[in-house]
């Protein structure tokens, strides 16, 4: 019996052996037919999928709500872009609401230049989709909102593009925006404030929008109870004024469970008055800079949330032309989360330069100082990412009218970047221009200028490029018309190219193709 069992046991040796080089030759067999089918398509070596790539932008889409909504909103937009080369594009406006679907306004611009376009009124809406939709109680009426332009680039219009929207006196008030699906909006509040959230949504599909407020008081809407679908190619506008009537600090967060939208909240003293457009603050993280603070007297309030439960320890630290330091009540910042608040730190009065936020836990904030329309609570400064490519602004104060400083900050190594400025029909290139050195851990402030012949100019583009070997640095844009602040916003990359990340394991890296 054992020898039988041995001669069994050895059989079955074999015949697993048999099976396994069958298997391991249908195998090979299968992958020699794979390669064949794949090996006819070849790869261009500088878009290899092994390595690195860079694509061109050949796309973009942008939203601006207060263009054709008419009244103390109205106005045109300013266009810039600093392209790869001249040829192959195009750009189209369309107004969302008043005029026929799909139907266009404007001329297309040129790239590589600023071009400033006035947009018309849109037709008032007709008492039939003036429908009124209380929410949250009662307490946020929300309705269709007129106007709302949807700006399309392709080709070297869409590459290293900026848009801005103008008010009614032709001056930039706020960044048209690409639709997302999360927004932060922080804010000071007051009983006298009017303030207006608008959604829009400039693609083809419905979105399912929810706006999540929490004040210094705590939470007062939250997804449960804020849900409302913006229809395509349309815009709503939600007045939060009863619901915040109450509150002295204030945050807003949009969200999407489906589609995108463009968020932008307008604040107002007055509903006859024209305000400001609050911009997007950046993203909650446990460190933020925000650029642009200008050297005018007045007082420094900083807006903070706390997304979460846990409690915040905030530390605030300027970098100006002289180094860092914490300034006096910037430091000891205790805030409990789920709760917006507001710090006065008088002593930022007067100084030029740049503000860290820090904490233990993610926050995000904004800094509100004297200045902006009229109607405006203030001029706001938020946080934004460190250039990693050219960053271009589409439209600033020039000539007669008005100053334009440019804030530069370099928190940690030395920074370099180019600075080039154009006038309207002039070409704007960022290879071109002067060249600002930032000491390591200190910010500089740069006055853009035009040439006497220009003197009358009201408007000037103008693009900050980080140079090769350059550290992170931070940029702000600070208008001034007569000695007072209009708009600071920050100088955010404006995308010419888009790059794809290492692929180290996919198929054709194993085959070697």
């Amino acid at each position: 019996m054992t020898t039988r069992k041995n001669r069994q046991a050895r059989n079955r040796v074999v015949a697993n052996r048999v099976i396994l080089a069958f298997l391991v030759l249908v195998v090979l067999a299968a992958v020699y037919e794979l390669v064949g089918v794949i090996k006819p398509v070849t790869v261009n070596t500088a878009s290899s999928i092994t390595s690195a790539s860079r694509n061109d932008v050949s796309t973009a889409l942008l939203g601006c709500p207060a263009p054709g909504s008419a009244g103390t909103t109205g106005g045109g937009v300013a266009i810039a872009n600093v392209p790869l080369s001249a040829a192959g594009g195009g750009a189209a406006f369309t107004l969302l609401s008043g005029s026929p679907a799909g139907a266009q306004v404007g001329s297309v611009p040129r790239p590589g230049q600023l071009t400033v376009e006035a947009i018309p009124a849109a037709k008032a809406l007709r008492k039939k989709s003036q429908n009124i939709t209380l929410m949250a109680g009662g307490l946020v009426p929300t309705t269709p909102a007129r106007g709302g332009l949807i700006v399309s680039a392709q080709g070297a219009n869409a590459q290293g593009l900026d848009v801005e929207q103008l008010g009614p006196g032709g001056q930039a008030t706020a960044r048209c925006q690409p639709a997302g699906s999360d927004f932060w909006f922080v804010s000071p509040g007051s009983a006298r404030l009017h303030i207006y959230l608008y959604l829009m949504n400039t693609d083809s599909e419905p979105a399912d929008v929810s706006v999540g407020v929490q004040t210094d008081s705590g939470p007062l809407l939250g997804t449960q109870d804020s849900g409302i679908v913006v229809p395509p190619h349309s815009m709503i506008v939600q007045t939060l004024d009863k619901l915040v009537r109450s509150a002295k600090a204030i945050a807003l967060q949009v969200t999407t469970s489906t589609g995108r939208v463009v968020a932008a909240v307008r604040e107002t003293t007055s509903a006859a008055k024209e305000g400001a457009w609050l911009p997007a603050a950046a993203e909650p993280a446990t460190s933020q800079y925000l650029a642009g603070l200008p050297a005018i007297s007045g007082a420094r309030e900083l807006y903070v949330t706390v997304p979460g439960n846990a409690s915040a320890q905030v530390k605030v630290t300027v970098i100006t032309a002289h180094g860092t330091y914490q300034p006096t009540g910037g430091s000891g910042i205790s805030l409990l989360g789920h709760l917006t608040s507001g710090i006065s730190i008088p002593s930022l009065s007067g100084v030029t330069g740049t503000i860290e936020i820090s904490a233990n836990v993610p926050v995000t904030g904004t800094l509100v100082i004297p200045g902006g329309p009229q109607g405006a609570p203030g001029t706001f400064i938020v946080g934004a990412p460190a250039l990693n490519g050219p960053g271009v602004v589409a439209a600033s104060t020039a000539g007669r009218l008005g100053a334009t400083y440019v804030q530069l900050a370099a928190p940690a190594t030395a920074a370099s970047v180019r600075i080039a400025q154009a006038a309207p029909g002039s070409p704007l290139a960022a290879t071109s221009g002067q060249v600002v050195h930032i000491p390591a851990r200190s910010a500089i402030q740069v006055s853009l200028s035009l040439p006497k012949r220009l003197a009358k100019t009201p408007l000037i583009a103008f693009v900050v490029t980080p140079l090769p070997g350059s550290g992170p640095v931070y940029a702000g844009r600070a208008s001034i018309i007569r000695n007072s602040v209009q708009t600071i916003l920050p100088v955010v990359s404006s995308p010419d190219q888009i790059q794809f990340a290492d692929v180290r394991e996919s198929l054709l890296a194993i085959l070697g193709s």
